[in-house]
């Protein structure tokens, strides 16, 4: 990963924190884009790059890594808990969409993971969240809310599909780095909960 890092530009890393989904979760969603990738011509993420995020850091300088991994390395987890993905939505409104989702339901523990990743990271000057924690996972971002109806009505079909459900055990500190085809997402250090 080394030589991957620094590459990024002038000494900043993109960063974020989050819990990878497991393989079998991350084949059916990536089923379901696939069959609905020919309805809407929107940005659809990447199977890869499927994820929840606990924090979105952003601009982080390289030489303060070792700082944030030893930070998010204090942080007391609750244990393992359950993470369900089911249903799907847009973000504010099925109207004027800019995002189409996947949700999320990993109850307290994921609300109080991101509030104490929140929390340790305002700690080392990170903006905190301004908004309460509302856990999704991205499957496309929408430039124009237009020519989506097509897309509207294959939800409707089937409108609170159930993606599974699995224990998450550890979050991740990522690198996001821009790529040819979007942003792709590295893991540079895993933390147990």
């Amino acid at each position: 990963h080394a030589r991957m890092i620094q590459e990024s530009s002038e000494g900043t890393l993109r960063l974020f924190t989050g819990i990878a989904i497991p393989p079998a979760i991350i084949s059916r969603l990536d089923e379901l884009v696939r069959r609905l990738k020919p309805l809407a011509k929107i940005r659809w993420s990447p199977a890869s790059n499927f994820h929840i995020t606990a924090k979105f850091i952003g601009a982080w300088p390289r030489y303060r890594l070792d700082t944030m991994k030893e930070s998010l390395a204090t942080l007391k987890g609750s244990g393992i808990f359950r993470i369900a993905i089911r249903g799907l939505g847009f973000y504010p409104h099925a109207r004027s969409a800019r995002i189409f989702w996947a949700g999320i339901e990993g109850g307290a523990p994921l609300a109080a993971l991101a509030s104490r990743t929140d929390q340790a990271c305002a700690e080392l000057g990170v903006a905190p969240e301004k908004h309460a924690y509302s856990p999704h996972l991205t499957l496309a971002r929408i430039d124009k809310p237009s020519g989506l109806d097509a897309l509207h009505e294959a939800i409707a079909l089937d409108p609170n599909p159930e993606f599974g459900e699995f224990d998450a055990g550890c979050f991740h500190l990522y690198l996001s780095r821009p790529g040819s085809h979007g942003s792709v997402y590295i893991s540079l250090a895993e933390f147990p909960l």
